[in-house]
């Protein structure tokens, strides 16, 4: 873990909010939602660039598998 990865992690975890969903598909973060919110709470903007889209990545995979084994609505990464 890094100083900046902390301080992205914060941010990413509240983004429950800004989530783009396509008909029958989860895609990710509104990014320009991402990126302001993490300017909002003092956290660079490189390492938000930087470190966000993994987390995005993960999130996306981690929230349609969940989805799809709860029998939720048909979500895929």
């Amino acid at each position: 873990m890094t100083w900046e990865g902390v301080q992205v992690w914060d941010p990413a975890q509240r983004l429950g909010g800004q989530l783009r969903i396509l008909p029958g598909a989860m895609v990710g973060w509104d990014m320009g939602a991402a990126l302001a919110l993490g300017r909002s709470l003092g956290v660079p903007p490189l390492a938000m660039a930087a470190l966000l889209p993994a987390s995005e990545a993960v999130m996306v995979q981690k929230l349609n598998a969940a989805l799809a084994a709860s029998g939720g609505p048909s979500f895929r990464s």
